[in-house]
């Protein structure tokens, strides 16, 4: 069975962790579209957030990682894209719960956060735990009821800076 691409992106802060994860999903024969950026030179995190909910927003991509520094501000960023749910965990269980119950298509990392180790496990969770449905698509149709009225169908996706 094909594996779906996943976009990952990334700023200064999450460029170590981003490596490792890439070379894991790999290994584990997953497609990977890297955004960026592409070292530890200082970067604005909205770009690159920008790119990857961009693109599960407009159905280009279904599933995504994004990685800072506390994974704080790409969560904050990717969920103000309509049809994104962007997920910050840092428990293997975080991981599961938000697969099984929210159908989360975006996982953000905090890079200086959390351990290689815990980060490989969270992603392998995330991946790989089905969504559960049935009751939990009561809470997914009140997300959507919410997004058809907060939201308008313009994204703001701005070019990404060249890195230097």
């Amino acid at each position: 069975m094909e594996k779906s691409p996943i976009l990952i992106g990334n700023d200064h802060g999450g460029y170590t962790l981003k490596v490792t994860i890439v070379a894991h999903l790999r290994e584990q024969g997953y497609p990977i579209e890297d955004v960026g950026s592409h070292s530890e030179a200082i970067v604005r995190y909205p770009y690159y957030g920008a790119a990857v909910a961009s693109a599960i927003a407009s159905g280009r991509a279904s599933r995504g990682i994004l990685i800072c520094s506390t994974g704080i501000g790409m969560s904050i960023l990717a969920n103000k894209y309509k049809g994104v749910r962007a997920a910050l965990c840092s428990s293997s269980y975080q991981a599961k719960m938000t697969s099984a119950h929210n159908d989360s298509n975006i996982l953000c990392l905090g890079g200086r956060c959390i351990g290689v180790f815990e980060a490989i496990d969270l992603v392998n969770n995330w991946l790989q735990t089905p969504y559960e449905g049935g009751r939990h698509d009561i809470s997914l149709g009140l997300i959507g009821e919410a997004e058809a009225v907060n939201f308008s169908e313009n994204h703001w996706m701005p070019e990404l800076p060249e890195e230097k």
